[in-house]
């Protein structure tokens, strides 16, 4: 009896912490939503943390039609899923070659491309920029498309790599014996085992193109190229801002990374599984 006391009391306790910490990490996603609907008195003096005394549905309305909001989105989110799917596909077939494949270099070829997740971007920042300036790519989005592609192939071919070498061998020589060939292993075998590890790239990749500014900063030069950090900062007016506006372009892009999150997460958790399902 004093045993299953102490058992309750634990759970009662973890539970407790669980929604402290909860709160805590919901806290600021709601402060930001209630920001969105407040005007600049309410945001810094008379209501700075409450519940809006009266919710300006205006800012979105605001934020929408005056701030040009429509088009850096669209910008972010031609950017964010084509950079996806090419780091997806590139990242794929490069630790299939490495992992799976054997030929001369591979282990050298692997680590050289794992290199590229410890060079800082603040490093190659001016090289990257005369590079895309010279290739004429810094008026149109493939400037930002392909060096974000770049800078996020080193995290995806590691993560790859990995789930592919959990896969046992038998599964692509059971396939070879039935007659398919390396590109049938590789479309139906092979691409649908990895989906988790697909999922959580998927997540990571677009959540670092969505987010990203300081590339954006220094290689989009013309205004209808800029993507939404861009935007939100020169929101910011000379004299006065409206900050209640900025807020609710604040809120609509974050709408795309929650989406994503909540569309993939359930696969994300199964790749804690999923290798001994395959192996069993």
């Amino acid at each position: 009896m004093e045993k299953h006391h102490k058992i309750s009391i634990g759970k009662v306790v973890f539970a407790m912490f669980c929604w402290i910490y909860a709160g805590i990490s919901l806290y600021p996603v709601i402060w930001l939503l209630f920001y969105s609907f407040k005007n600049n008195s309410e945001i810094f003096v008379t209501n700075p943390f409450g519940v809006p005394t009266t919710f300006h549905f205006e800012n979105y309305v605001k934020a929408w039609s005056q701030y040009n909001v429509p088009m850096y989105f669209t910008n972010s989110l031609i950017v964010s899923i084509a950079t996806v799917f090419l780091t997806i596909v590139c990242g794929l077939l490069f630790s299939y070659a490495t992992s799976r494949m054997q030929w001369k270099g591979r282990n050298v070829a692997s680590v050289y491309m794992s290199l590229g997740m410890f060079i800082p971007v603040q490093a190659i920042l001016i090289p990257v920029a005369k590079t895309v300036n010279g290739l004429g790519l810094d008026t149109t989005r493939w400037g930002l498309i392909l060096v974000y592609t770049a800078i996020n192939l080193s995290f995806a071919t590691l993560v790859y790599y990995g789930a592919l070498k959990d896969l046992p061998v038998e599964l692509e020589e059971a396939a070879c014996i039935d007659g398919a060939n390396i590109f049938t292993v590789f479309a139906k075998i092979i691409v649908p085992l990895v989906r988790p590890a697909t999922a959580t790239l998927i997540i990571y990749i677009f959540l670092n193109a969505w987010n990203e500014f300081i590339l954006a900063n220094v290689l989009v030069v013309k205004d209808e190229l800029k993507t939404l950090p861009l935007g939100i900062l020169f929101l910011q007016g000379t004299f006065t801002t409206d900050w209640g506006a900025m807020g609710a372009t604040m809120v609509i892009a974050s709408l795309p990374t929650v989406l994503i999150y909540c569309i993939f997460s359930n696969k994300v958790e199964n790749a804690m599984t999923i290798g001994g399902a395959v192996k069993g």
